[in-house]
């Protein structure tokens, strides 16, 4: 057998066998015969890998590269536990989605339209989840070190020639972004290749400066934050034991001085806060962490929470990882890589260079017996495989070395600017490279006086810049495919009209949302700040994933035959994963309703 990758759907056995549960207003599956699993060896490794290496890729984006180091920046390394909690949770969702794919050759949007009341109600409700990946937050951030590059400086955005050129970057980057989906056979195929080509980039550059020109106390605090559950932001002075000595671990922003909170007092012009200098160094001083549990057991009282950046904090638990329903195209994948009965449904091709691949209407399910059985548990395994071996490890790499950058070249406290946070760890990258400390790897080689000095730290901070840009241009991309094929594969099963037209048409059908998707997108990149995109984006993020990990456990329960249906620790976990969700997603949401309405 290949590697089980398909062009064009195979003939289904039969019609009038296969099954046909939940709404009656979707179409009967057909019935075919299910293949077997690759099986993995070192020799065709890489022909084995799937919808992790592109989800993975997808993965480090706007999560990993802007809301991680702003809130690491912010508060170090002691929230990333909300990553770990998310990608874990993510990991799960990911493998039963592919249940479902594996069973009928079907996208999980597609079956949760099959269920009960009907395709006309979660429409409804699932256009209204879906409306955060409308907002090309990904682009707006992309163009900010792309400027930044063309300046020879981080760009200044109350200046009008700075403002015109980020909203013209942004535009073409919107607009280049559509060019992979538009070329290249499968859709998912251009995918794979661009994907692959920014792991290796982004990767080889962020291991460098990890290795080079990191200390080891800056990756001891990265490790062990995925793994302080229960910390939360505060705002506290240093002197936590009150003795008026900067005892050990007290010095939060690594200043060496003992300092106390410095109130606001209110904003400027521009919004940005005023506050009480006590210190005079020209920073607001008070940010700090504790933990919940260590609160109960040492002072018999739980933390008092701030929430000045909690939509941040939610944003980075809701796109550590890939986040909302930009998950879902993971069984999209699955069905296009030709895994499991996805063989005999086919692909979505692009609109140049996509004839003679099409895609079937209807979903192609297999007969449950002693044979095939074994079989599907194969397959099973091959998915989680697929996502605990390459996903997210993926994603938790995304998010420890760009957590790195902020917490090895900035000042801690630092906060982000609502332009350039895509930017905001160049100049910090370029000084320490052009003066690298006695405690990292090039300075104890005695290599600083090679690789480091003003000329290379420049060469960094330009490389950092366009590391940010290889991040974010390629994640719009596969947000928008994800966004389109959602809806696109939905109607193309759940529309009587579409199911009249001829497999190979999907191209067509895609092609067309892809131009609405860009006009809208287009129109948020003039009126929005990159900031304001990801809040709006990141809100709605939380509710619809935390939904989605409901709504495809009752699936799967449903729809599929019992020998196939989820044991009960993935039940358990779909159902703590939506409630994580929707906890921050809620949290979120109050407070930041609460800023608008003023309170």
């Amino acid at each position: 057998m290949s590697d089980g990758e398909s062009t064009a759907p195979d003939e289904p056995a039969t019609e009038s066998a296969a099954p046909w549960p939940g709404s009656r207003n979707m179409p009967q599956w057909t019935q075919g015969e299910l293949g077997d699993a690759p099986r993995f060896q070192l020799r065709n490794w890489f022909a084995l890998l799937g919808p992790g290496l592109v989800m993975g890729a997808s993965a480090i984006g706007g999560g990993e590269w802007l809301v991680g180091p702003a809130v690491t920046a912010r508060y170090g390394a002691a929230l990333l536990w909300l990553a770990t909690i998310s990608i874990l949770c993510q990991s799960l969702y990911n493998i039963e989605i592919s249940r479902y794919t594996l069973y009928t050759g079907e996208p999980i949007f597609t079956g949760k339209f099959r269920t009960l009341p009907g395709p006309m109600f979660w429409l409804v409700v699932y256009l209204l989840l879906d409306y955060g990946t409308v907002f090309p937050y990904l682009a707006a951030s992309a163009a900010v070190p792309l400027e930044a590059l063309i300046l020879g400086e981080l760009p200044d955005h109350e200046r009008l020639d700075h403002w015109w050129l980020n909203k013209i970057l942004a535009c073409a980057i919107f607009l280049l972004s559509m060019i992979p989906l538009i070329f290249g056979g499968k859709v998912y195929n251009s995918l794979k290749v661009l994907m692959t080509f920014k792991l290796v980039f982004v990767f080889s550059f962020l291991l460098i400066l990890a290795v080079l020109f990191s200390s080891f106390g800056a990756w001891r605090e990265i490790c062990t934050g995925f793994f302080k559950f229960g910390t939360v932001p505060v705002v506290h002075g240093e002197d936590w034991n009150g003795n008026g000595v900067l005892d050990a671990g007290e010095d939060f922003d690594r200043d060496g001085r003992l300092d106390a909170v410095e109130p606001t007092t209110g904003t400027d012009a521009q919004g940005n806060p005023q506050f009480q200098d006590l210190d005079g160094d020209g920073r607001q001083d008070g940010t700090n962490v504790d933990n919940v549990f260590v609160a109960l057991f040492t002072r018999g009282e739980l933390p008092d929470v701030d929430y000045t950046f909690i939509a941040f904090i939610a944003a980075l638990a809701a796109i550590a990882g890939n986040g909302g329903l930009s998950n879902t195209p993971v069984s999209n994948f699955t069905r296009d890589q030709g895994w499991g009965m996805g063989h005999h449904v086919g692909a979505i091709p692009s609109m140049v260079g996509g004839r003679g691949i099409e895609l079937s209407h209807v979903g192609c399910v297999f007969e449950v017996n002693e044979e095939t059985l074994p079989l599907w548990k194969r397959w099973y395994k091959h998915v989680v495989r697929d996502q605990l071996a390459i996903w997210a490890p993926a994603c938790f790499i995304g998010v420890a070395l760009p957590a790195m950058l902020s917490v090895e070249f900035l000042q801690r406290g630092t906060e982000a600017d609502k332009w350039n946070m895509a930017a905001m760890t160049a100049n910090g990258v370029q000084e320490q490279v052009a003066n690298p400390p006695d405690n990292v790897l090039v300075s104890a080689l005695g290599l600083d006086g090679v690789l480091s000095g003003t000329a290379v730290g420049k060469i960094f901070w330009a490389l950092t810049l366009f590391c940010g840009f290889v991040v974010l241009a390629p994640s719009m991309a596969a947000t928008i495919d994800g966004f389109i094929r959602r809806w696109v594969d939905v109607f193309w099963t759940a529309s009587a009209k579409l199911r009249e037209m001829d497999p190979s048409f999907i191209r067509h059908v895609y092609f067309r949302v892809l131009v609405a998707y860009g006009v809208f997108g287009f129109i948020m990149l003039w009126i929005n700040a990159p900031s304001t995109l990801i809040k709006i984006s990141t809100i709605g993020y939380n509710f619809a994933l935390g939904f989605s990990c409901l709504h495809t456990l009752v699936l799967n329960l449903i729809l599929l035959p019992r020998e196939l249906r989820p044991g009960w620790f993935p039940r358990i976990g779909l159902v703590l994963a939506g409630l994580f969700f929707f906890t921050l997603g809620s949290v979120a949401a109050y407070h930041e309703i609460g800023k608008l309405l003023g309170g």
